[in-house]
């Protein structure tokens, strides 16, 4: 019995000891897990912010653009996006035009077989080396390849073109680099790098200081690259028989464009037909 009682009062000693250290440990042991826990949600948030910094992109322009993702009205939005590249468009034209009226003299001379003058030899010089005409050629030849070559894109073909590329003006490369087209450019740091690059390829978005520059760099590369020569053949053929340069059909030529071949031409003849209303109401 007195062993039982001890053994009642050793067991009771230990139990009122165990409990003191708990009492006295548990909240320093709490404390510190919510300390560490502090700390870690603390880390968790420095590196979401650095993640988040990170995806900021900053634009390579000055240009005021306007924020077509927050205009929710359709009609708005395309009226505007329309309104903002429409100059551009208009005045790129304007001076190709000008050349090509030069260039119509300057065939119109030699088959009358007029001598040219040094300006005129400058200028024919220029011209073939602007768009990458063959030197090769016979002099009548490199003036028809410039016929072929300098002329106006319509203005209806070009703003459709714009609308689909840059999803209408709130795509990437068109936020940051003024690129509505999707231009592509080959020399390091010449433009964005797309997100979805295939490994080993070293093409970029090209960038731009401006919506002209832009513009011009578009139309330049359907008036000079030798995939656009069925558009190109297209609009001279119009041009022949003095019919008008309708996008509808020389948007037939711009297959090459686009991965997607023939369903990209129907997807742009489809937009040119909606959104004709649009086109005069961004001179409004």
């Amino acid at each position: 019995m007195i062993l039982r009682k001890i053994n009642k009062q050793n067991i009771f000693g230990f139990i009122f000891l165990a409990l003191l250290v708990i009492g006295l440990v548990a909240p320093f042991t709490f404390l510190k897990v919510e300390e560490a826990s502090e700390t870690v949600e603390q880390t968790v948030s420095k590196k979401t912010l650095k993640k988040v910094a990170k995806k900021i992109e900053q634009p390579l322009h000055d240009v005021n653009l306007p924020n077509f993702a927050k205009i929710r009205d359709v009609k708005e939005k395309k009226r505007k996006f329309f309104a903002f590249i429409k100059p551009a468009v208009t005045a790129e034209n304007k001076k190709i035009l000008a050349k090509r009226v030069e260039v119509e003299r300057l065939i119109e001379q030699l088959t009358l077989e007029q001598p040219f003058s040094l300006e005129d030899e400058a200028l024919v010089a220029k011209l073939i080396t602007q768009y990458k005409v063959s030197k090769k050629f016979s002099l009548l030849k490199q003036l028809y390849e410039l016929q072929l070559k300098v002329d106006v894109i319509p203005q209806a073909l070009v703003l459709v073109q714009a609308a689909n590329e840059s999803a209408w003006g709130t795509s990437r490369f068109a936020r940051i680099g003024l690129n509505f087209f999707g231009v592509w450019c080959y020399s390091e740091g010449c433009g964005m790098v797309p997100s979805s690059r295939n490994s080993g390829a070293d093409h970029e978005v090209a960038a731009y200081s401006s919506v002209k520059q832009g513009v011009e760099r578009y139309l330049h590369n359907i008036n000079t690259h030798r995939a656009y020569n069925v558009f190109r053949l297209i609009r001279g053929q119009l041009r022949d028989q003095n019919q008008p340069l309708a996008p509808e059909i020389l948007a037939t030529g711009l297959t090459a464009y686009s991965e997607r071949g023939a369903d990209y031409v129907l997807e742009l003849t489809e937009m040119i037909r909606h959104n004709r209303p649009y086109f005069d109401l961004a001179n409004k």
